[in-house]
């Protein structure tokens, strides 16, 4: 943990205010959950909540079993990060931060699809440019917008069709009702 060198005080009614900075380096938009952690040293941590994050191995085994069947790369995300991945090596892209046409593609809660004359590559990263969205589905719970899952490619226009179009719908919609229960 690193210090902001950022002071504020608590008013009246509880409250303290996040920095504009923090809240946009962090990518906390207004209404994020956060999460309050507590030690014995009196710290007090506030952390995004991810509520598709708590699928954890769940997510994991879902993305497996769809890169199985489409013979992609695959990925689940939440609003900032990738959760769950397979196909390619984890450690490349667990817990790495999501590209910002993901995110708009989440927020406007549309489907993208990587089509035979698209020339539009979208990163699946926010710093590299290695791998290629092919599909972005966003994951909807109880109508909003909780991550998205993402086929993709190393290739820099992978080819897509309707069949990974409708499997990462099935699979955006199971995820978003499984939040719900």
């Amino acid at each position: 943990m690193k210090a902001t060198g950022i002071v504020r005080r608590i008013d009246d009614l509880g409250r303290v205010v996040i920095p504009k900075e923090i809240r946009r380096t962090m990518r906390i938009r207004e209404g994020d959950p956060l999460e309050i952690y507590t030690d014995r040293d009196g710290e007090v941590i506030f952390k995004k909540y991810s509520p598709i994050g708590e699928l954890g191995d769940f997510a994991l085994e879902y993305a497996e079993s769809l890169s199985k069947t489409s013979g992609h790369p695959t990925c689940i995300t939440d609003k900032d990060n990738v959760i769950a991945v397979s196909g390619v090596p984890k450690r490349e892209l667990s817990e790495k931060r999501i590209s910002p046409d993901i995110e708009k593609i989440m927020e406007e809660k549309t489907t993208f699809i990587m089509r035979g004359g698209d020339h539009k590559k979208m990163n699946l990263l926010e710093d590299s440019e290695k791998y290629t969205a092919g599909v972005v589905v966003p994951i909807i719970s109880e109508g909003d917008t909780i991550g998205s899952v993402v086929f993709f490619s190393n290739e820099s226009t992978p080819q897509m069709g309707e069949v990974e179009e409708k499997l990462a719908q099935s699979a955006a919609g199971f995820l978003g009702r499984h939040m719900e229960q």
